[in-house]
């Protein structure tokens, strides 16, 4: 084989990884993705694009069990809307025992293109009761023009989020011992 074709294969899988690896990446996810229990935290949820090329125009996060006290913070040209409810299993903060609050925040009615970036934040509470050392996963839905992202896979106990064959993680904060 010649020097050229050598390089060119090279060169074609060294495109393809950099193309898998951008695909791989190219979720929603946390801006920082470690915090300690017992702390407050802001989530940032980093949308890099669009589905399949179209405009983004809904960004629904499910709030996971254990993080409490939640306070999205709107979006000019953006509708906020805010579920509350019973939580599965009472937190506490601080000492205090809640036993409701906001289970889902949901941005719609904008408008985010394919090719720009943005970002979505809500600010709330990590219970007292997290375990450090566990993931709390942030299931988000992206709505689309035409399509739909479902950021929803939750790894199975034991299994590794970066799993081959995860083709829709849910966003993930890793828990940090209390400070």
């Amino acid at each position: 084989m010649s020097r050229s074709i050598r390089l060119g294969a090279v060169w074609l899988g060294a495109a393809g990884l950099v193309t898998a690896s951008s695909i791989a990446f190219a979720h929603i996810t946390l801006e920082t993705q470690q915090a300690p229990v017992g702390g407050s935290y802001k989530a940032v949820f980093r949308v890099p694009h669009g589905c399949n090329g179209s405009a983004t125009v809904a960004v629904r996060v499910r709030i996971p069990a254990g993080f409490i006290d939640v306070r999205p913070m709107p979006k000019p040209g953006w509708k906020l809307d805010v579920m509350r409810g019973t939580y599965r299993t009472p937190a506490s903060m601080r000492g205090t025992k809640l036993t409701e609050g906001v289970t889902e925040v949901d941005w719609s009615g904008g408008n985010l293109p394919d090719a720009y970036y943005d970002e979505f934040v809500v600010t709330g509470f990590i219970g007292d009761e997290a375990q450090p050392g566990q993931t709390m996963y942030f299931p988000v839905v992206q709505e689309c023009e035409k399509g739909v992202n479902r950021w929803i896979e939750i790894p199975k106990e034991g299994a590794s989020a970066t799993q081959e064959g995860s083709s829709e993680p849910a966003a993930g904060l890793k828990l940090l011992p209390k400070r």
